[in-house]
């Protein structure tokens, strides 16, 4: 028998470290557009230039070179852009440089993965959780070629990673490379070019709490009225004192608003970004502050009136109430969504599959939800599932982190907390224990639908199985005693219920509890019931 991984207790997720919200910028007169643009495209270019100059030091960066880089971004500026500027190229730089350690991950899993499978004979049957040798000698001649140009990638990386090196793209590698195939991107070259001098430009302002409406850059008054310090060299586009640039439009922010509102009048630090969707021709500015981490929820506590347990997957969230003795409550619930198209689309999806969830949630009065605690970062390389091409697609577009976050975000405003569990074995164990007894004449339970029972079972504390079902009538204690739950911690909790302390009947003494699973140990006059064989006589 194969060994089972250790299973990771449950937790519950930490809520929201900040917040972001978002409104159009409307009614922009032709000289704000022309404002926006200048500003953005001359802050685009000093962040382009910094972000090359923090690449080229690299681990050689102190606080002296970021010191005179500031320095020389403030004439051409002022002191709170280039503080922002440089802000943004470290956290750039620190951002590659995690996408280069676990691109270095990868890549030797692979290698070993790939050294492994050519060290074994062509044809040789894997074992569970193991592959075995390449098919063909074919496989096996090509696969030994990618080893070698894996090897050497791997020796590039780690050669940079230890010089310091990064490879970044501001507007995005994405956008970059689709300048080669604009009919499979479905835009124009004039299009494509608006998109990624948009995405280039800069138009970010950290907060300061203490300053005018938390913000000196850009600042929003309470009532919406929108002004940006303009670059020394675009002074003369003020229209207000100070180099000031005052929009013609005004802010309101429907989400949140209240809170916002509430930090700018005490001048408490709020940051803005304005930024241009080219495809739409529409302005935006989101609004962000850190929050205060929310007390911690004890599990307890949070599992109080039960919890709802969900299955995630490719297209759909599959959700089951359970009770807190971990049974099934109703019918399952399925959350739709489809993440095919625009991000934007994507993201509307998840988050409107959510909302349904959480407001059912609230209808049934539980305070908890359990989700899989998933990471597809080590589950979906070419090298581990091979040709399960379809596999690896389906693990590949599932929005785990992207679901989790969202999940924690949004429950927190409504007081529900995420509980997550590790998912080994939920699908099985919750199709061989629970899909067939859930199953009935006028409801087909799905495998993923059995999955959530597991997985909420699981955050409950709860084994995945069910109990022990009873002995059939007339055998020994008639029905009942073994549908008793026995603990997760009890070992042998699916053999016989333990001893009682006291006498079991009136010919029994005290203190033959060793003897309480065996019938016909016990002080009888005949043997037990299902040991009596009947003699028919001829």
């Amino acid at each position: 028998m194969a060994e089972l991984r250790p299973i990771t207790p449950a937790f519950v997720v930490p809520g929201p470290s900040g917040v972001a919200v978002r409104d159009r910028l409307k009614h922009l007169t032709d000289e704000d557009d022309t404002v926006l643009r200048l500003v953005g495209a001359h802050l685009g270019a000093l962040a382009s230039a910094d972000l090359k100059t923090r690449c080229a030091d690299g681990l050689g960066h102190c606080a002296g070179t970021w010191a005179a880089r500031k320095r020389e971004l403030t004439v051409q500026s002022s002191a709170r852009w280039a503080g922002a500027i440089t802000k943004a190229s470290h956290d750039q730089w620190a951002l590659a440089r995690r996408g280069q350690a676990g691109h270095i991950r990868d890549l030797q899993a692979a290698i070993r993965a790939i050294t492994r499978r050519l060290s074994l004979p062509v044809g040789k049957k894997g074992i569970r959780k193991e592959p075995g040798g390449y098919r063909s000698a074919r496989e096996w001649f090509v696969k030994s070629r990618r080893l070698g140009v894996l090897t050497d990638r791997l020796a590039r990386r780690k050669a940079d990673q230890q010089a310091g090196r990064v490879r970044v793209v501001r507007g995005g590698k994405r956008l970059a490379r689709a300048r080669h195939h604009l009919e499979a991107a479905g835009l124009t070259e004039a299009e494509w070019r608006r998109t990624w001098e948009a995405e280039r430009w800069f138009l970010a302002a950290d907060g300061e709490s203490g300053k005018r409406y938390g913000n000196e850059t850009i600042r929003i008054t309470p009532d919406g009225q929108v002004s940006i310090r303009l670059p020394a060299p675009l002074a003369h586009h003020a229209n207000a004192p100070h180099g000031r640039y005052v929009l013609a439009c005004r802010v309101a922010f429907s989400h949140r608003g209240t809170e916002w509102a509430d930090r700018v009048e005490a001048n408490r630090a709020v940051a803005y970004r304005i930024h241009l969707d080219a495809t739409r021709g529409r302005w935006y500015i989101t609004a962000s502050w850190q929050i205060p981490a929310a007390p911690a929820v004890l599990l307890s506590a949070a599992l109080a009136h039960g919890v709802i347990g969900v299955d995630t997957n490719a297209d759909h969230l599959a959700a089951w109430r359970l009770d807190i003795h971990g049974n099934p409550i109703g019918n399952p619930r399925r959350f739709t969504y489809d993440l095919n198209g625009s991000a934007g689309h994507r993201d509307a999806q998840v988050r409107h599959a959510l909302t349904r969830l959480l407001h059912w949630a609230r209808a049934c009065g539980v305070n908890a939800i359990a989700i899989e605690d998933l990471d597809f970062a080590a589950e979906k390389t070419r090298e581990k599932h091979g040709r399960r091409k379809r596999f690896r697609q389906v693990i590949s577009g599932m929005p785990t982190g992207r679901l989790r976050t969202r999940l924690a975000s949004m429950a927190d405003r409504s007081g529900i907390a995420i509980i997550a569990a590790d998912p080994a074995y939920t699908s099985r164990w919750g199709a061989q224990h629970w899909q067939t007894p859930l199953t009935s004449k006028t409801r087909t339970t799905s495998r993923h639908d059995a999955a959530a029972v597991a997985i909420g079972r699981r955050a409950q504390g709860h084994p995945i199985r069910r109990r022990t079902a009873p002995p059939p009538a007339h055998r020994g204690d008639e029905q009942g005693h073994r549908t008793v739950q026995a603990g997760p911690e009890a070992r042998g909790r699916e053999g016989t219920r333990p001893r009682i302390p006291g006498p079991r009947t009136r010919s029994a003494d005290t203190g033959r509890g060793a003897n309480a699973g065996d019938q016909n140990a016990q002080h009888r006059s005949e043997r037990s019931t299902e040991h009596v064989q009947l003699k028919l006589s001829p």
